[in-house]
């Protein structure tokens, strides 16, 4: 009797491989988005904290839209409406576009709370020393409150990669949807998903250790 054929193979190390090329496209779209959405972020927090008109009424409402509006929500319609106004973006550069103002929208928050954390009687004292406007920003203001926030901005560079696995619904093959593909193959969804949260893992991890000892050495 013929047996019946199946369309379905275990997992093998080139699976594995897969899986690690695809952790390898998460770390990539994740740095970029937050390094660009970081400075990005710290100065739209200057302008939130400096100015009423430019902060307070046209840019808070548009950081508010990208805070509050679910970030797949915001990933699928930029992607879909991107080439009717002329930008022919792919899969990657749209998702990195979108993390990077959703990251963006996030570091204002925390830059501005890091500025507002600088007492005024310290920034005052600074200039009666003579320090530039400029000089007291980047010598005193940026030393004091960026203590005071980098663990903030340490959770939203986590979030920010985990988030990242979002930009699967435009056909991007980072972390989980390599994860999906496999599942889909081999219909092993406990082995993949465990994998690809050790990978996730992977990623994260160095990140929050560092972060530690970091904070450490600061409070010394």
């Amino acid at each position: 009797m013929q047996e019946p054929i199946s369309f379905f193979t275990g997992f093998n190390p080139n699976d594995l491989w897969f899986l690690g090329e695809a952790a390898l496209k998460t770390l990539w779209i994740s740095i970029l988005s937050i390094t660009v959405g970081s400075v990005l972020g710290c100065i739209f927090g200057w302008i939130l904290h400096e100015s009423r008109f430019a902060g307070g009424i046209i840019l808070a409402p548009i950081l508010d839209v990208f805070r509050s509006v679910p970030l797949i929500i915001q990933l699928v319609l930029f992607y879909n409406f991107a080439p009717i106004v002329g930008l022919d973006l792919n899969p990657f550069l749209s998702g990195v576009v979108i993390l990077t103002f959703y990251t963006a929208s996030l570091v204002s928050n925390v830059a501005r709370g890091g500025i507002e954390s600088v007492d005024m009687s310290m920034r005052r004292a600074s200039r009666s020393l003579g320090l530039t406007y400029w000089q007291d920003l980047f010598h005193v203001v940026l030393p004091i409150g960026g203590r005071t926030v980098f663990p903030a901005w340490i959770g939203v560079v986590l979030g920010v990669m985990k988030d990242s696995a979002l930009v699967s619904v435009l056909g991007y093959v980072e972390l989980l949807k390599a994860s999906q593909i496999l599942i889909t193959r081999t219909q092993e969804p406990l082995l993949i998903l465990s994998i690809a949260g050790v990978f996730y893992f992977a990623l994260s991890y160095p990140i929050s250790l560092y972060a530690s000892r970091f904070e450490k050495r600061w409070a010394k």
